[in-house]
């Protein structure tokens, strides 16, 4: 375990940033796409402020974390936990399945390989 400040930094501003998007910009573009590939980025940043994970193994890790919590969404976890109710759980987990978010969340995958990557070189 190792404390990374410049991902911890990125990760406060994803995050203020989806805040906004969820609080905002309600669109059928930023809002549903952006804001689901800017979330694969910021679990990730998360993740590395905190634990110095290759770059590949955790982008899939986050990934596939995305893709659970869709597949989940597609059998309305929200109303299995009778959180339906919660405004809150409805945004951060989700209600509704969407085959779109699941391209969201790979661009989301391959702009970190890709930015981490030319990082790497640079």
């Amino acid at each position: 375990m190792k404390f990374n400040l410049r991902y911890f930094v990125l990760f406060l501003l994803l995050l203020a940033t989806e805040i906004l998007i969820a609080l905002f910009v309600h669109d059928t573009i930023i809002r549903p796409y952006i804001g689901d590939l800017l979330v694969v980025i910021l679990l990730y940043c998360f993740i590395k402020s905190f634990f110095a994970t290759p770059v590949f193994k955790t982008a899939i890790a986050v990934l596939a974390f995305a893709f659970l919590v869709e597949l989940l969404q597609y059998f309305n976890i929200v109303q299995w936990l009778g959180l339906q109710h919660s405004k809150a759980a409805r945004i951060i987990i989700g209600s509704s399945f969407e085959w779109k978010d699941l391209l969201a969340y790979m661009a989301g995958a391959v702009v970190i390989i890709l930015f981490e990557r030319r990082r790497k070189t640079s």
